[in-house]
C-alpha cells in the first residue's frame, strides 16, 4: 500500500461516524453544552465494548497456534515495563511535575485505552487490512505491568517511604491496589470476554453476533461521543499545562507508537497486528490507570493526568495517530 492508498485511509478515518461522534463531543464541549451520557447508559456502554472486544479476541485466539503468540505476548511484557519507565524519565526533563505525578502520569501511558484500541481496529477492517486476533490478549498482558511498573517509579519502588520528603510522603495499599487493576472492570470484562470466545468457538460466538458485532461500531459512535465531550472539557485547563506537558502528550505517543509497530514486527506480526500493537502502545488509560493511582498514589493530581492523556493523547491517536501508525509499520515492514 503506498502512501497516497494510507493518506486517503486517513481521509476515510476521518469522516467515520465514530470519529465525527468524538469532534461533535468536543464541539459540544467548546460550546459548554449539557450532552453527557446518563451513568448508567455510559457504564453500559464501556462494559459492551470491554466485552465484545474480549469475546472477538478469544474467538480468533482458538485458532491460534500457541507458538505464534508466544513472542508478540514476550514483547508487550517488556513493552509494558519499558514504556512507563521512559514516560516517567521524559517527563522528568520536560516538566517540572514531582515524582508523584510523574509516577502517575507514567502508570497512565504504560496502561492502555481500550477505545483508542477499538477504533483502530474498526480503522483496519473499514481499510481491509488483516490483523492478528489474538491483539486483544496483548492488550490484556500490557494493561497491568504498565500500571504496577508507573507506581514503583513514584514510590521509589519501596513499600514504607520518608515522611521528610513531601514527593515521597504515601505509603502504598499494594494489595488493595493490585486487586483494582488485576479485578477492575477493564481486566476482568476483557479476560472473561477472551475465555467466552474460545470456549464457544465460531459456532458460539454465531449466536451472539447480531448483538456483539452488527450494533458495535454504533455503540462505538455514542460511546465516542461522551469522549469528545470529557476530552474537550479538559482543555479548559490548557493553558495551565506548560510546553513541556503539551509536548510530551503530542510526542510521547508517536515514539512509544514506533517502539510497538517495530517490536510487533520483529515479534513476527503483521502489519495490521503491529499498527494495532502500535496503536496501544502509544496509548494512554483513563479507566483503569485512574483507579488504581487513586489508590496507591492519594497525593498526585489528576488533572494533570487527566489533561494530558484524555484531553490530548486521546484526540491525537484518533485524528492523527490511528492512520500515522499504519504508515509507519507500512514502512518498517520493509526492512523488518
Amino acid at each position: 500500500m503506498d502512501t497516497g492508498s494510507t493518506l486517503g485511509l486517513a481521509l476515510v478515518n476521518l469522516t467515520s461516524p465514530p470519529l465525527l461522534a468524538f469532534v461533535l463531543g468536543l464541539v459540544a464541549a467548546g460550546l459548554r453544552s449539557d450532552i453527557r451520557l446518563p451513568e448508567a447508559v455510559y457504564q453500559a456502554t464501556s462494559m459492551y465494548l470491554l466485552l465484545a472486544i474480549g469475546i472477538k479476541g478469544g474467538v480468533a485466539l482458538r485458532d491460534t497456534e500457541a507458538a505464534d503468540v508466544i513472542g508478540p505476548i514476550a514483547v508487550s511484557v517488556a513493552l509494558g515495563v519499558v514504556i512507563p519507565i521512559a514516560a516517567f524519565w521524559l517527563l522528568r526533563w520536560w516538566t517540572r511535575l514531582s515524582r508523584i505525578d510523574r509516577g502517575a502520569m507514567a502508570a497512565h501511558y504504560g496502561s492502555t485505552s481500550l477505545v483508542t484500541f477499538t477504533a483502530a481496529l474498526v480503522f483496519l477492517e473499514g481499510a481491509g487490512i488483516a490483523f492478528e486476533g489474538y491483539v486483544t490478549t496483548l492488550l490484556t498482558v500490557l494493561e497491568i505491568p504498565g500500571i504496577i511498573v508507573g507506581l514503583m517509579l513514584a514510590l521509589g519502588g519501596s513499600t514504607a517511604v520518608s515522611s521528610g520528603d513531601p514527593d515521597r510522603a504515601e505509603r502504598p495499599h499494594w494489595g488493595e491496589t493490585l486487586r483494582e487493576v488485576i479485578l477492575g472492570r477493564s481486566v476482568l470484562l476483557l479476560l472473561g470476554g477472551l475465555l467466552l470466545g474460545w470456549a464457544t468457538g465460531p459456532v458460539g460466538y454465531a449466536r451472539i453476533e447480531p448483538f456483539f458485532g452488527d450494533i458495535f461500531t454504533g455503540v462505538l459512535t455514542v460511546f465516542l461521543l461522551e469522549m469528545g465531550l470529557v476530552a474537550g472539557q479538559q482543555w479548559r485547563a490548557l493553558a495551565k499545562a506548560g510546553p513541556g506537558l503539551v509536548a510530551f502528550a503530542l510526542v510521547f505517543p508517536v515514539l512509544a507508537g514506533t517502539v510497538g509497530v517495530a517490536a510487533g514486527l520483529v515479534a513476527g506480526m503483521g502489519v495490521g497486528g503491529a499498527m494495532a500493537l502500535g496503536t496501544l502502545c502509544a496509548s494512554a488509560s483513563y479507566i483503569a490507570a485512574p483507579a488504581a493511582t487513586r489508590l496507591a498514589l492519594p497525593n498526585a493530581n489528576p488533572g494533570v493526568t487527566l489533561l494530558s492523556s484524555l484531553g490530548m493523547t486521546f484526540p491525537f491517536n484518533l485524528i492523527v495517530g490511528i492512520p500515522l501508525y499504519l504508515a509507519i509499520a507500512q514502512f518498517l515492514s520493509r526492512w523488518i
